[in-house]
């Protein structure tokens, strides 16, 4: 039991490691027409992940039903107007159902909802960002459940994280692999939509923190995920 616990969650940190390295080298070497297979590569070993939270007591597919559901409001979030409530949603996820279901509903929240809002290159760096953030907020989940004042500062931290994230997608697509003006400069040029997404994530986990955490907190234990 002890050895199969160790297995997984070895397995867990090397598939993320394997979806880092993935990104930034496609990013580097693959041409933006390559983009679809990269993505395809990042559901599959996002899989992997969610699999290693698979228990004993089979709750996985319990887990699975409820980070569905919790996909589509994310998803569905995208397509708000300015302030998105899309991190915030994918966080308290997290906190709840585990590192493995947030590492899922990030990054399939990203794919899935860019068949509407639109796919590109960008997609993998989506996929990572969101997907990363969630895997951290579920490693952080005992804390930030407890203090919400902690759980809001840290959906900012959250929401600059992302866009530094994203800015390195963008210094890669002049071609010109790592520069620092240029990351620099992106950074800078960011500003605005990295203060709208640290904003939303403070807002939205503020307005949500309570109610989603009553309901998801009830699930898990109802539901041992």
């Amino acid at each position: 039991m002890i050895h199969n616990q160790t297995f997984r969650t070895a397995l867990k940190y090397i598939s993320l490691i394997l979806i880092i390295a993935t990104v930034l080298v496609s990013s580097a070497l693959f041409s933006d027409k390559q983009y679809a297979s990269v993505s395809f590569a990042l559901a599959v070993m996002t899989c992997v992940i969610f699999v290693t939270g698979y228990e004993q007591k089979k709750t996985g597919t319990r887990r699975l039903v409820i980070s569905s559901v919790m996909t589509a409001l994310a998803m569905t979030g995208r397509l708000f107007p300015i302030l998105k409530p899309t991190t915030a949603i994918i966080i308290l996820s997290a906190v709840y159902l585990g590192s493995e279901s947030g590492f899922l509903i990030g990054s399939m929240t990203a794919v899935l909802s860019n068949f509407y809002i639109g796919q590109g290159p960008w997609t993998p760096f989506q996929m990572m960002a969101l997907g990363v953030i969630g895997f951290v907020s579920g490693i952080f989940g005992e804390r930030l459940s407890q203090k919400r004042s902690l759980l809001i500062i840290y959906g900012i931290i959250c929401g600059i994280a992302y866009s530094f994230i994203m800015d390195i997608w963008t210094m890669l697509w002049h071609g010109q692999g790592f520069d620092i003006k240029i990351y620099l400069t992106a950074l800078a040029t960011a500003v605005p939509v990295t203060i709208q997404y640290a904003v939303a994530n403070a807002v939205f986990l503020y307005l949500m923190a309570k109610p989603f955490g009553d309901k998801l907190g009830r699930i898990k234990v109802k539901y041992g995920v």
